[in-house]
C-alpha cells in the first residue's frame, strides 16, 4: 500500500486594474537587494471567497476601491520550493481613491504602461511570471463573466 501524500494548495487572488492604457502595480520589499512589482494580490482568507479577497487586497495594498469587471481565470503556479498556488485573476476598473495607509511591505504604487512592465520583467523585477501573463491576458480581452464564480 502506498502512502498518500498531502499537499497544501495556496488560494490567492490578484487584480489587473487598468486606466488610460496603464496598469496599477504595487512595488514590494521582499527582503532581496531590489524591490519587486506585482498586481495587488494576496491569500484568500478563511470564510472569504476570491472576489471578496481581491477587493480587500486591492484596498489594503493600493488604497483604491475598484469595480470588478471580469474574471481572467484560474492560474496554477508551482513556486520554487514546491509550493503550489491557485491564483484567481480578476480585471477591474478604479472607482475611488481612499487615501488610506498601505500594507507595511508595500513601498509604493505605480501606474505603468505595458512596455514599462515588460522592461521590469526583463530585469527579473516582477514577483512572478503570472504578473505579465495576467496583464497580457487582459489586453487580449481573454476574460470571463464574473458569474462563473459562485461564492
Amino acid at each position: 500500500m502506498s502512502a498518500i501524500r498531502s499537499i497544501a494548495i495556496h488560494s490567492t487572488a490578484a487584480c489587473v486594474i487598468q486606466r488610460d492604457n496603464r496598469f496599477l502595480l504595487v512595488e514590494e520589499a521582499k527582503g532581496g537587494p531590489k524591490t519587486v512589482f506585482n498586481q495587488p494580490a494576496g491569500h484568500v482568507e478563511a470564510g472569504e471567497g476570491p472576489m471578496a479577497a481581491v477587493l480587500r487586497e486591492v484596498e489594503e495594498e493600493t488604497a483604491w476601491r475598484v469595480t470588478l469587471t471580469g474574471y481572467l481565470g484560474l492560474y496554477v503556479f508551482h513556486a520554487p520550493g514546491g509550493q503550489t498556488f491557485h491564483s484567481h485573476g480578476f480585471l477591474a476598473e478604479p472607482a475611488s481613491f481612499l487615501d488610506t495607509p498601505l500594507d507595511a511591505d508595500i513601498v509604493a504604487t505605480h501606474w505603468l504602461t505595458l512596455d514599462e512592465i515588460r522592461a521590469l520583467n526583463a530585469e527579473n523585477r516582477l514577483r512572478s511570471p503570472l504578473v505579465l501573463k495576467r496583464i497580457e491576458d487582459a489586453v487580449s480581452e481573454r476574460c470571463y463573466p464574473l458569474n462563473v464564480i459562485q461564492e
